[in-house]
């Protein structure tokens, strides 16, 4: 039998340059990968097996990943197969009682532990990387939580690199779901020319990247890669407060006390509603008004002269949107949840509308789903400019594997572990 490697991570490296910033990996996946894989004795035609673990702790739950790629000959390994599961809240919401956080994440490590076999599981990195949740707490919180993840990482049978357990930049979070989808969509191989954008709305932020045809592009707002022996200079933003659940927060005045009301409300509502550890009392307006105009107002203040619009997405290629797009499309029931589907930015306006103004209608089970949908079309319209006809691909999973920014950096950690050299994020 052919022995087993570990499938080792590798993060990109960014580095500030002035005003540029950079993702500086030289990942040529294909050459490195097959150096890697020479230098264990098998025979020719033999498969050799790699195993990764990632845990993505976002803001409003904790997801792990187990990644088994399968490496067959020189060429490009094959992704056989991702074991998923999720739990919820996020990691921040035990900023108060960080022993709870190790408690869940030890409950997800039993899923890695029935997936990667026991003979390989110290040679099985195991990695987590915390997003928008965990940037938004004091530092001090912060540490708290990741200290104890990793006391809880030590204590596991698997490989645990340096730096296995810190905070992910947005920036890195939006170029990392980037490779993911091409790569998943295959275009990320030699000579390709078409890539897909990517659209993320999480709990806290929002991601947007794409590879823009125009090479007027701020500065900020570039990151340059190399990835399948080609360069790729991409357009990617992160804003950090306009997540999903962050904007309704944002735009109900809600930062600063905990209670607000809203127009996006149906008027007799009144309710609690959690986020970041936190827990707001939640009413609509009972003597004001209803309806999708006043709510979109709500909704623009907190989008309009703030997220920045990139005038390349004229010229740019198809965009997948994922994570929140996804959940209340499938709520509005614009998309089937298994298929997913295609929409035009326009749909998410035409559905916003009809739930905003028959708001005595509403399903209990999403009270917030008007206030949501008029963000995300303020978002995709007055944020980033999208026309109303712009087409988005609405997606959770890619030939079975979740969209996420987690596989993106397996794919990317290869590169610095062949070279023997470790960047920290």
């Amino acid at each position: 039998m052919c022995p087993v490697l570990p499938m080792l991570f590798l993060w990109i490296l960014v580095r500030d340059s002035g005003a540029h910033r950079y993702v500086d990996s030289g990942l040529d996946f294909a050459a490195s990968f097959g150096s890697i894989s020479s230098s264990v004795t098998c025979p020719a035609n033999a498969s050799r097996i790699f195993y990764g673990i990632m845990f993505d702790a976002g803001s409003t739950g904790t997801r792990i990943h187990v990644y088994t790629f399968i490496q067959k000959d020189r060429g490009l390994p094959i992704l056989d197969n991702e074991m998923f599961d999720s739990v919820k809240p996020g990691l921040s919401a035990y900023a108060d009682m960080p022993e709870y956080a190790g408690h869940m994440v030890r409950q997800l490590l039993k899923i890695a532990k029935n997936t990667v076999p026991r003979v390989v599981w110290k040679q099985t990195p195991l990695v987590l990387k915390a997003t928008a949740g965990l940037r938004l707490l004091p530092p001090a919180k912060a540490h708290a939580l990741l200290e104890e993840v990793q006391n809880v990482f030590d204590e596991s049978p698997f490989y645990v690199p340096a730096d296995s357990v810190s905070i992910l930049s947005g920036t890195n979070e939006g170029i990392l779901a980037w490779v993911t989808l091409n790569f998943l969509t295959g275009h990320l191989y030699p000579k390709t020319k078409k890539t897909v954008g990517i659209l993320d709305l999480g709990g806290g932020s929002t991601q947007i990247t794409f590879l823009p045809k125009s090479k007027r592009v701020p500065a900020d707002y570039i990151a340059r890669f190399d990835v399948f022996n080609t360069t790729y200079e991409l357009y990617t933003h992160s804003s950090l407060g306009h997540g999903i659940k962050a904007a309704r927060l944002a735009a109900m005045g809600a930062l600063t006390s905990e209670a607000f009301k809203t127009f996006c409300l149906p008027k007799q509502y009144k309710g609690e509603f959690s986020f970041g550890g936190f827990t707001y009392k939640v009413n609509g307006i009972s003597d004001g008004n209803t309806g999708y105009k006043i709510c979109y107002q709500e909704m623009l203040k907190v989008v309009k002269g703030i997220i920045q619009q990139p005038y390349e997405l004229k010229d740019s290629s198809v965009f997948y949107a994922f994570s929140y797009y996804f959940d209340h499309a499938v709520e509005a029931n614009l998309i089937d949840e298994a298929q997913g589907g295609t929409l035009q930015v326009l749909d998410f306006k035409k559905k916003a509308k009809e739930v905003c103004n028959r708001m005595s209608l509403y399903n209990p089970d999403f009270p917030f789903l008007c206030m949501d949908l008029a963000y995300i079309t303020c978002l995709l319209k007055d944020g980033y400019g999208f026309q109303e006809n712009a087409a988005l691909e609405l997606t959770k999973k890619v030939n079975n594997v979740e969209a996420s920014w987690a596989l993106g950096a397996a794919i990317s950690y290869l590169e610095h572990i062949t070279q023997n050299t470790y960047f920290p994020l």
